[in-house]
């Protein structure tokens, strides 16, 4: 217990949330001249959203910025964790903040997005054979369905179990605990999904 709330994990908590909560899918939109994205489609900053503005370009920069404070917070977090001997513990709090942060900030009222780029980003710094797991099997029921939140879900759903089966517990646990999260924020979508009403990948709003 005392390991873990040493300041070095606290820390490397605060940062990761820090970066999590950047909401560039808003930034960028309005620096565009596109306006408050939560005003359009699902009301979500991600890039899915942002991609139902009509410009593919800013909603690639939005998952690669999404994803990418997800990962920065792990290394982030390993270095802050090093200085006090604590380096995996670290990273991992920092990149379950780094997800938190994204999907509940505090600037926004604690609404964010729904987590996928985040999450993909915190398991590429933590093993990018876990982010290229979840890439894959998001991919392809992608391209089954042409339903991004149907793709996360899944993936979600398979990525912690596939952790733990392969003997990575810490990972797995990182793994689950997001998936839940990731879970929850796609409640209404799996509503939709349900009623046969969740708009497919590339629909405007």
């Amino acid at each position: 217990m005392d390991t873990f709330f040493n300041w070095h994990t606290l820390l490397a908590a605060a940062v990761g949330y820090l970066l999590g909560s950047i909401p560039f899918g808003l930034l960028l939109t309005r620096a565009a001249g596109l306006g408050d994205v939560r005003k359009i489609g699902s009301g979500n900053i991600g890039a899915t959203n942002v991609l139902r503005t009509g410009n593919k370009g800013l909603a690639a920069l939005t998952l690669l910025l999404d994803a990418l404070k997800g990962t920065a917070a792990v290394l982030v977090g390993y270095w802050l964790g090093a200085q006090g001997g604590v380096a995996i513990l670290a990273s991992l709090v920092a990149g379950l903040a780094a997800f938190l942060g994204h999907i509940f900030p505090a600037w926004l009222g604690f609404r964010g997005g729904k987590g996928v780029a985040t999450y993909i980003g915190v398991l590429l710094g933590v093993d990018w054979r876990a982010a290229l797991a979840f890439c894959g099997i998001w991919l392809l029921v992608a391209i089954l369905t042409r339903y991004s939140s149907l793709s996360a879900l899944i993936a979600a759903l398979v990525t912690p179990v596939g952790l733990v089966v392969a003997g990575d517990n810490a990972t797995g646990l990182l793994a689950g605990l997001m998936s839940a999260l990731l879970i929850y924020k796609h409640r209404t979508n799996i509503r939709r999904l349900a009623a046969g009403e969740e708009p497919r990948i590339g629909a405007k709003a």
